[in-house]
Formats: structure tokens, C-alpha cells, sequence
């Protein structure tokens, strides 16, 4: 078995770096990977399209505060045969008009129950709670890229593995040949050479097709082809230090807890509007109208007129008390989805930290799987060449060795994907953290545009 190079723990990991770019002027790097995401995730942008959405409750809602005006006008023909008279006089009137008319009504609300603002503080709280539904969106995108870039580094480390060992089983199969026909070794170590060859190009093609599905997640969630991809590392230092300050900190900052504590606000508040169907409402109108030719005998006519009205709600059927009962309800289970969420959110804290530290030894474990194996293959080589090891023992060796590679390549991805993993958990995976080179999205900036606004149709980019 002499003459055949095995790969040692350096040379591989020489592999793997020279694969994940050692040449970072032209690599694509996690973090830039990350912006794209950011930037051109179609689901992302439709989220944030959501939000702008949202923002449009608010000034639906102050416009109770504001006035109701309306412009009326009216035109048309009539004739007229009027007779008309008392004891001995009479007049008959004939003709043809053209009534017409215009007119204009205010109407302002000046009471009604408190509705129009609990409305407007209840879509305030629904924007932030869309804002917070943003927040968690962002995290899952960042987390998805993150994973699939750490997923191609992985998938393309294991087919260099996978060829690597197909060629030294080329080599192997060969020599074993070779000593066949000297008589050194039988037709059995012949035929166990060429299954474990087999074995090896069919792990080379599963590892092959797998690279390919990971390369097209790549493209769909990146936005680009996977090319020169520099190697990733863990965000272990945006981390809390500890389990207990993590839990706490998921608590507080976790996109789903804030939404869900959002959505008890809006709930509380939709109490209060349908409460305040039970109040009277006071308005005010005035109003203001120039006639011509209404009548033959009245050419022109002018009138003006400002009311104040006051309308208490007596029973309307019982569907109002049924409304608050029902948005009381609605409320009570806000309060216990809450929870539900806290306990969801402790528990992908606890999980992901778990992860994360098994994943920091099983780095280490592997590292040492490798180098234990590599001078195992060495040994059962060297034993081979003086008759005390078969074959199979070497073929064995190489493919234990195979694993032990595999199992490494697995390692370090898993360990940078639980570091994503935990800051996600704990509500701190954004652009800000990372600490990105890209432009944050402020979904702030289209709500005070929109929020005072009191007549246009176009959106705030001119659409």
C-alpha cells in the first residue's frame, strides 16, 4: 500500500480555508451576504409594504377629530300651473323655471364617548405592533441567510471531501491491482477495493446533489449565486454571557414578546371604543345653501342654519353590550397568548443556547476525531505493508477517516448557525447588531408622513 498520499489534519483544513476564500479582497462574506438579504428579500419587502399599510389606520382614525364637509349642487326644469286665492280674489300663475341650487354642510363631532381617540391610540398600537411583526421577519430572513450561506460552506467542504477520498480509492484500487497480479493479495481484497470505491463515488454524487440544492436556497434567499464564499464566523460577542441573561433578555427584546404585549394594548383599547357606544354623541353642523327660481313667485333665496345635536343611545338591540363582551374576551386571551409566547421564548432561548455550547464541543470533539483518525489510517497503512493489517482494515481506516472529516465540517457549521441562532432568540439578530454595512429600514419615516395628513391620494414615494 505504498505510495498512496493520504490527506493529513493540516492539508484538509488547508482545503477547507482555500475553499471558503482565501482571498477576502474577492470573497463574498457572510456579513455582505446578510445585507443582501436585508436589502432585496422579497418577502422581507412585502412585510415592510405591510407596515406602510398599517400606518394608514392612525389617520383613519384622527380624522374623527376633523370636520365633514360637503359641497351640494343641483339643477333642473319644472313648470309650474298654480292657482291661488282667498274670498273674492284669485291669481293664476303660470310658468316655466330653472331650479337650481347650491349648498354646503359641516359637520363636526364634538363628543362621542371617548371613541375617536381610544381608535387612534388603539391603530397607533397596532402599528407598533406591525413594526414589532417586522422585527421578527427581519430576524428569520437574517437567520435563514446566515444558515444557507453556512449551508453551502458545509455542502462544498463535504464534495472536496468526498473527491479527495474517491481519488485516493482510485489510488488504492489500483495498487491493490497491481499486487493482485504479483500475487501479494487475493481476488477478495480485489472486489473489497472496488465496492469501497463504489461506496465512495455514490457519496461523492448524494454530496454533489446536495451542493446543488443548497445552491439554489442560496440564490433564492441571498438573491445571487454562491461564488468565492470567505469562511463565516460566529457572533459570540453580541451574545450575553450567560444562560440567565439571555432568558432575560429574550424576555424584554424578543420581537414576538413586544408584538404579543402590542396586541393586549390594541385589545384593551377596542374595550374602550366599543364602550363608548353607550355615551351620547354631540354634534355640530352648520350649513349654508343659495337657490334660484325654486318657485315662480321666490327668484332667489338664500339660508343659513347651525345646529347642535345631541343623541343618547337608549338600546339598539343588545348587539353593542354583545361587541364589549366579546372584545373583553378578546382581550383575556391577548393576556394569555402572552404568556404562551414568553414560555415559547424562554424555551427557544434555553434550546438555541444549548445548541451553541454542544456545538463548541463538538468543534473540539471532531477536531480530535480527525486527528486520531489520520494517525490510525497512517498505522493501519504501515501495518499493511508488513502483512499485519488486510485491506479491508485500510479501507476501514480511510473511510472512518472520511466521516471524521465530514463530521468536522458539520461541527464548525453548526457552531456558527447556533451563535445566529441564540442571537435570534434573544430578539438581538437586526442589522444595527451586526453592525451591517447597509442602510436600516425606519418604518417610522413613512408613519409621520402619513400621520397629519389630510387630503392627497398619492403615496409618500409619488405613486
Amino acid at each position: 500500500m505504498a505510495g498512496v498520499k493520504v490527506l493529513t489534519g493540516a492539508a484538509a483544513a488547508a482545503l477547507l480555508l482555500a475553499f471558503v476564500g482565501s482571498t477576502p479582497v474577492l470573497a463574498e462574506t457572510i456579513e455582505a451576504s446578510l445585507v443582501r438579504a436585508y436589502q432585496n428579500n422579497p418577502q422581507l419587502n412585502a412585510q415592510r409594504a405591510s407596515v406602510r399599510v398599517t400606518d394608514e389606520n392612525v389617520p383613519q382614525a384622527l380624522s374623527g377629530y376633523r370636520p365633514r364637509v360637503a359641497v351640494t349642487a343641483s339643477a333642473g326644469y319644472q313648470y309650474s300651473d298654480v292657482l291661488s286665492g282667498t274670498a273674492g280674489a284669485t291669481a293664476h300663475l303660470t310658468g316655466a323655471q330653472v331650479p337650481r341650487a347650491v349648498g354646503a354642510t359641516v359637520t363636526q363631532t364634538l363628543f362621542n364617548g371617548q371613541q375617536t381617540a381610544n381608535r387612534t391610540r388603539a391603530a397607533e398600537g397596532q402599528v407598533s405592533s406591525a413594526r414589532e411583526g417586522l422585527r421578527v421577519l427581519e430576524q428569520s430572513v437574517l437567520l435563514a441567510a446566515a444558515t444557507i450561506y453556512m449551508d453551502y460552506l458545509r455542502d462544498a467542504a463535504i464534495v472536496e471531501v468526498q473527491k479527495s477520498n474517491t481519488r485516493v480509492l482510485e489510488q488504492t484500487l489500483k495498487q491493490t491491482r497491481d499486487r493482485f497480479n504479483v500475487g501479494e493479495v487475493t481476488r477478495t481484497d480485489v472486489a473489497q477495493s472496488e465496492a469501497q470505491l463504489a461506496a465512495g463515488r455514490t457519496q461523492q454524487l448524494t454530496a454533489e446533489s446536495n451542493l446543488t440544492t443548497t445552491r439554489s436556497n442560496f440564490r433564492r434567499i441571498i438573491g445571487i449565486e454562491p461564488n468565492a464564499l470567505a469562511a463565516g464566523s460566529p457572533v459570540d460577542r453580541f451574545l450575553p454571557p450567560t444562560l440567565p441573561g439571555a432568558i432575560d433578555l429574550g424576555l424584554t427584546e424578543n420581537p414576538n414578546v413586544t408584538a404579543s404585549m402590542f396586541g393586549i394594548d390594541v385589545s384593551f383599547l377596542n374595550v374602550k371604543v366599543n364602550e363608548g357606544a353607550l355615551f351620547p354623541t354631540v354634534t355640530l353642523q352648520a350649513s349654508a345653501q343659495q337657490a334660484y327660481e325654486q318657485t315662480i313667485s321666490v327668484p332667489r333665496q338664500f339660508s343659513a342654519a347651525a345646529v347642535a345635536q345631541v343623541s343618547v343611545p337608549i338600546y339598539q338591540g343588545g348587539a353593542e353590550y354583545a361587541l364589549i363582551r366579546q372584545s373583553k374576551e378578546t382581550l383575556a386571551q391577548q393576556r394569555l397568548a402572552l404568556e404562551q409566547v414568553r414560555d415559547q421564548t424562554r424555551a427557544s432561548v434555553v434550546q438555541a443556547w444549548g445548541q451553541l455550547q454542544a456545538g463548541k464541543a463538538q468543534v473540539s470533539s471532531a477536531q480530535a476525531q480527525v486527528q486520531a483518525s489520520e494517525i490510525a489510517l497512517n498505522g493501519v497503512r504501515e501495518e499493511a505493508k508488513a502483512g499485519q493489517r488486510t485491506t479491508l482494515d485500510v479501507l476501514n481506516a480511510q473511510q472512518a477517516l472520511v466521516n471524521a472529516r465530514v463530521a468536522l465540517v458539520t461541527a464548525q457549521h453548526d457552531r456558527v448557525v447556533a451563535s445566529y441562532a441564540v442571537l435570534n432568540a434573544v430578539g438581538r439578530l437586526s442589522p444595527t447588531v451586526l453592525k451591517l454595512s447597509t442602510t436600516v429600514y425606519d418604518p417610522s419615516v413613512h408613519y409621520h408622513q402619513v400621520r397629519d395628513s389630510w387630503v392627497g391620494v398619492r403615496t409618500p414615494d409619488g405613486r
